[in-house]
């Protein structure tokens, strides 16, 4: 079973692995820690991460990265708007509202979803993992950001169903941080509470986490973000500084160039890297655009000064998570800084004025989430034994329900009603339970109660509860159960109608122990709800369109009352029985996959998936073709030079060339079938001149052995050694004559090989002459190694003196071992310390049949 971790972050992706001796980040197929999440669509295939990476420069247009900010954003969303205009790629807005992106793909433009895109990032990082671990990957941790919606979560958890995977649980990255760096704390507190703020500054975003430590748990105190502060909105101020600085000094508008785009933030990016750890840095470009050299200077100083606007928002997100926590400045104890762009110094200054502490980075600043996402997958996971830690995490925003009373089930009349669930901070995994007095098919809407932190709208879905059944009682309840999971996703999970019922029951003496056994049993069921809270702490009862509690209270009184008038009057009583039913509860996701979409979707991606493979192993056969040509042409002239003739070596040189052309011609773009043929068909005339030479090379050895295989067993046989006297003549005459004849034999063979040049076809081969040995020594090993016959024994070796002790036995039982006086009982030894020694002797001279005797 498989325990692996994804971050997969806005730039790049790293995968981590539980091994026994820990957790391990695997390297990908460029032996890089690091796997940049980029698409890259080509005529013929799509390149994936590292590949996607070189070949986005030649391709921008077809080159899909960000994907992290698309997935479960609607296309009008201003922050998704921002975004796209630095995105080199064509992202429209499909029917549903949602974004669409357009590459060319196999020699036609196609539409791909972002959903889709990153379960291509996850297929990648999947295979990557397979290789390191040499098995299939499906369970896995996947990190995400807290800002993640409920849509946003639903997308990831539909990507990774794309690419194969099955995430046992969704979590926070900050949360990911957090326990990667608890778990291995052995100095943690017992009683006192110890305060760490993770603050986390990634590629495009900012997350704070302020997190409390005891003995074998974290708490998560509070959570705070900026979606849009990142290392990337550096490299923005940057290239837009650069961007007009070279429209004005060179003339060039680097905006109208998706491939000057890509170069010049790239170059950006590096000078921001040389920016925190120098003053100043240079930054040159050659042939940016219009086939002009660049070049560029900055200071430190004057970096800062461009970049202000985004530093001034640093502080917003550490404010709120010390006020959501509830804590002081000063009860903070510990600041970690982490994420790819917490290296900027300026940031780092900010941090250190806030908290009034230096911050520390005790932990690995890209790769600690996917490190985290390990370990939790490792709890998980029944695979690994992993050391007791409690992860209490919160849910960052506020959930309700929210449905329409119509009728007299309810007192609001038609008014709209809203109950909060999940408040800000309640923790995850979570249920609840909300009860209705509805008795006909109605919708409830899980929606956000504040929208102030998400750009987003604020309906989650829509849950039809019904068609109810038949009902009888007057004031029947509906107990509906949410769910909040470990992903962090709200739903309905059911909903269960609860109908009093009168049952008469006749009781009389003998019968009530039954009776009261029956009342047992049922008097949970009068209280669903309370017997709900004591099973899960979570679980709590909301009230309904009407007062739920006096119901409730009213059916566990009416419950109890008919136990005592049995036990008092043994008369004939009703009693009131709860009856459960369940109502069908329809789900309606806004902006989610349809299940069938969602199989459409991994029907689509091993497709493509497939035609990678082809290319691939067609990229293979080609290289193989093109390695044998240069290969053998290289050899023909040096040491195949005098196992070839001079025409035979025109023909194959000729051919060869011929090859070669046609390679980077007509055969540029052939199918895999086409370079195998042409291997095939170049091997017919090499391979004999390759195994002319393997076999000179190889004679020399295999003759050498045979010789020393004959020559061993001759002098054996002719040998006066006493070991061979047992060994009759006869036999010892087959052994030199066998000898002799693989001595004829060889001599023969290599008579006729050295009269032939090496250009000829041999006589001699290597094969022959080891079968040859192989038949030698099958013939003579069995007559020379016969061993000596054993001499038979003598009589009086085999007989026993009698034993000393067997007076001592006389009176014994006649059921007794015969052996009874050479093994003497427990009883017997203790009994008298005279016995044992008189029967030592025989347990020595006769132990087999004293062994076998007392088994």
């Amino acid at each position: 079973m498989s325990v692996v971790g994804f971050d997969f972050g806005n730039e790049s992706c790293i995968v981590a692995v539980a091994r026994q001796r820990g957790i391990d980040v695997v390297l990908n197929d460029e032996s890089k820690r690091e796997t940049p999440a980029i698409v890259c669509f080509g005529e013929k295939q799509r390149f994936i991460g590292t590949a996607g990476a070189a070949s986005s420069t030649m391709n921008p247009k077809n080159s899909i990265s960000q994907i992290k900010r698309l997935i479960g954003r609607q296309f009008s969303d201003p922050e998704l708007q921002r975004d796209l205009k630095s995105l080199p790629f064509n992202v429209t807005e499909g029917p549903d509202g949602y974004p669409l992106i357009h590459a060319r793909y196999l020699g036609e433009m196609r539409t791909f979803t972002p959903t889709q895109v990153l379960g291509m990032v996850l297929s990648n990082l999947k295979s990557i993992a397979e290789k390191n671990l040499n098995a299939a990957v499906v369970d896995c941790c996947i990190g995400i950001p807290v800002y993640f919606t409920d849509l946003q979560r639903r997308a990831v958890l539909d990507a990774a169903t794309i690419a194969g995977l099955h995430p046992l649980r969704l979590i926070h990255e900050t949360t990911a941080t957090a326990l990667a760096y608890g778990i291995y704390k052995t100095d943690l507190p017992e009683n006192d509470q110890l305060n760490v703020a993770f603050v986390d500054i990634g590629h495009a975003s900012m997350q704070v986490c302020i997190a409390g430590f005891k003995k074998g748990q974290l708490k998560i105190l509070a959570h705070s973000f900026d979606r849009s502060l990142g290392g990337r909105d550096f490299d923005e101020v940057l290239f837009q500084h650069f961007a007009a600085k070279f429209k004005e000094e060179y003339k060039i508008d680097v905006l109208q160039n998706a491939r000057a785009c890509i170069r010049l933030r790239t170059a950006c990016e590096k000078l921001k890297k040389v920016l925190s750890a120098n003053p100043e840095a240079p930054l040159n470009i050659e042939c940016l655009m219009d086939e002009k050299d660049v070049r560029g200077f900055i200071k430190r100083e004057e970096f800062e000064q461009i970049s202000a606007p985004i530093l001034q928002r640093v502080k917003r997100p550490l404010e709120k998570a010390l006020a959501d926590a509830g804590l002081a400045v000063e009860n903070v104890h510990m600041v970690e800084v982490v994420g790819s762009a917490s290296r900027v110094p300026a940031m780092l200054k900010i941090l250190t004025e806030f908290f009034g502490k230096e911050p520390r980075r005790t932990m690995n600043a890209s790769e600690c989430v996917a490190r985290g996402c390990a370990l939790e997958c490792a709890i998980l996971s029944p695979t690994f034994k992993v050391r007791e830690f409690q992860v209490n995490e919160s849910f960052p925003f506020p959930v309700s329900l929210s449905w329409k009373g119509s009728g007299p089930d309810s007192q609001a009349g038609g008014a709209e009603q809203q109950q909060l669930v999940f408040p800000k901070g309640n923790p995850i995994p979570s249920i609840k339970a909300v009860t209705f007095h509805k008795s006909s098919t109605f919708t409830v809407d899980v929606q956000y109660s504040d929208v102030s932190d998400l750009q987003a709208p604020p309906k989650i879905s829509t849950y039809t509860i019904g068609p109810f059944p038949t009902i009888r009682s007057e004031r029947p309840k509906l107990k509906v159960k949410v769910r909040l999971n470990l992903h962090g996703i709200v739903s309905v999970e059911s909903a269960t109608l609860l109908e009093e019922e009168e049952v008469e029951v006749p009781v009389s003496k003998e019968p009530e122990k039954d009776n009261s056994k029956m009342e047992t049993d049922e008097a949970p069921s009068g209280t669903a709800a309370p017997s709900a809270n004591e099973t899960d702490v979570n679980m709590q009862d909301a009230k309904g369109t009407a007062d739920a509690a006096g119901a409730e209270n009213g059916v566990a009184e009416s419950g109890d009352k008919p136990v005592q008038m049995e036990t008092d009057t043994k008369v004939e009583a009703p009693k009131k029985k709860v009856k459960k039913t369940n109502v069908p509860v329809a789900e309606l996701v806004y902006g989610a996959m349809l299940p069938a979409d969602v199989q459409k979707a991994v029907e689509k991606e091993f497709e493509m998936a497939l035609q990678d493979r082809v290319m691939e192993e067609t990229k293979d056969k080609k290289n193989a073709v093109e390695a044998y040509v240069y290969d053998m042409r290289n050899k023909l002239s040096d040491k195949y030079r005098d196992f070839v003739t001079a025409p035979e070596k025109e023909e194959f040189t000729a051919k060869l060339q011929e090859t070669e052309d046609w390679l980077y011609e007509d055969g540029e773009d052939e199918i895999k079938g086409v370079y195998v043929a042409k291997l095939e068909e170049l091997k017919k005339q090499g391979d004999p001149i390759e195994e002319r030479y393997k076999e000179y090379m190889e004679r020399g050895t295999v003759i050498d052995q045979l010789a020393y295989c004959i020559n061993s067993y001759r002098e054996a046989a002719m040998s006066n050694d006493p070991k061979f006297d047992h060994i009759e003549l006869a036999e010892k005459q087959k052994v030199l004559n066998e000898c002799v004849e693989a001595e004829a034999w060889l001599r023969e063979k290599k008579q006729q090989q050295d009269q032939l040049p090496k250009y000829a076809t041999p006589v001699l081969l290597s094969a022959d002459v080891r079968k040859k040995a192989e038949a030698l020594d099958r013939f003579c090993r069995p007559i020379m190694t016969k061993p000596k016959p054993t001499k038979p024994a003598s009589p009086e070796t085999r007989a026993n003196p009698p034993p000393q002790g067997e007076g001592q036995c006389q009176g014994a039982d006649a059921n007794a071992s015969p052996n009874h006086n050479n093994v003497p009982s427990e009883n017997a030894t203790v009994g008298s310390g005279e016995a044992a020694p008189a029967s030592a002797e025989p347990m020595e001279t006769d132990k087999s049949e004293t062994a076998s005797t007392t088994a």
